[in-house]
């Protein structure tokens, strides 16, 4: 991940953002996580699907209907929206030190950073013109990269010494990663060394492993596949893998270990549970997973309900 700022302006940063949020620097609440809820209701009609977490025990979830982004406290349940979204979509997100969201734009072909604090877009890029489907981010050590799961490219933000770039750097894909029809690069995560990225192929259940240069190459996970492949949550060299159950009608989350390179893994169990209604992404707190219930196979209209769900880690 990207390094977090040093000394005492990291302190002033953490104190100034927690205050704003309602916490107290250093503290991630006034209850054990035990204690939170384990479901947290969002907006009728708000069709979520990235999330992301933190400082501190709050949730950003962004909408496919409109691109709004809703932050939730984990120790309540409640939350509110605090940006208005474009009118395209808002799908993956991660957050960084500085408390910036940065969010893959969908159907919209871009990508925007706002600010967690106050909801303000800091920054938009254009990305892809034409059909295209930017769909999960991931931040490393000095960039951030987005999947697109219709055009065969990683776009990435070139991130020195945190500053925002004026335009994103297009990365073909070479390799073993063939797209084909449907949805192909979702999901992304680092490998465990931090050498490269690993990404799963939603219509094949393909994991790959991604070289910076966007070289491709297939990671072997012994005869076993990633069905319905979502978004991904790296924690040392164990990956969280969402399995939506889209087309399968099964939601899980794969639980695998990988070897330091990424290039080779196995599927160590499955978990999955009642209150799964096909989720997009996973994001963690303390010892939980959240999981949005994107809920792709119902239809949805301006009151269709939807939540967010805890799962112990596994």
């Amino acid at each position: 991940m990207m390094r977090p700022i040093r000394g005492l302006g990291a302190t002033l940063a953490a104190l100034t953002l927690a205050i704003i949020m309602g916490g107290s620097a250093g503290a991630t609440s006034d209850r054990p996580p035990g204690k939170f809820p384990t479901s947290i209701s969002l907006p009728d009609g708000f069709r979520p699907e990235g999330i992301a977490i933190g400082p501190g025990p709050f949730a950003f979830i962004g909408s496919m209907a409109d691109g709004s982004i809703y932050r939730a406290d984990l120790r309540t349940g409640r939350g509110a929206i605090i940006s208005r979204g474009p009118g395209t979509p808002s799908l993956g997100m991660k957050i960084d030190p500085r408390g910036r969201l940065f969010v893959a734009g969908g159907t919209g072909g871009d990508a925007r950073v706002v600010d967690s604090r106050t909801g303000r877009v800091l920054a938009s890029y254009r990305l892809a013109s034409g059909p295209s489907f930017v769909n999960d981010v991931i931040l490393t050590k000095g960039a951030a990269w987005f999947t697109d799961s219709t055009k065969p490219v990683l776009y990435k933000l070139p991130l020195r010494g945190g500053r925002l770039p004026a335009a994103a750097v297009r990365i073909p894909l070479t390799g073993d990663l063939v797209y084909g029809k449907g949805f192909n690069a979702n999901g992304i995560t680092p490998t465990p060394d931090g050498r490269g990225l690993l990404v799963v192929q939603s219509n094949t259940g393909g994991l790959f492993r991604v070289d910076p240069s966007g070289r491709t190459r297939r990671v072997n996970l012994h005869g076993e596949s990633l069905p319905d492949g979502d978004g991904m949550l790296l924690h040392g060299r164990t990956l969280f893998a969402v399995e939506n159950g889209v087309q399968n009608r099964r939601s899980a989350m794969a639980v695998l270990r990988l070897n330091e390179a990424g290039t080779d893994g196995r599927v160590v169990r499955r978990v999955s549970d009642r209150r799964f209604d096909v989720p997009a992404t996973v994001a963690a707190f303390e010892d939980r997973l959240y999981l949005p219930n994107a809920r792709f196979n119902t239809t949805p209209t301006p009151t269709t309900s939807y939540t967010a769900v805890a799962i112990p880690r596994p």
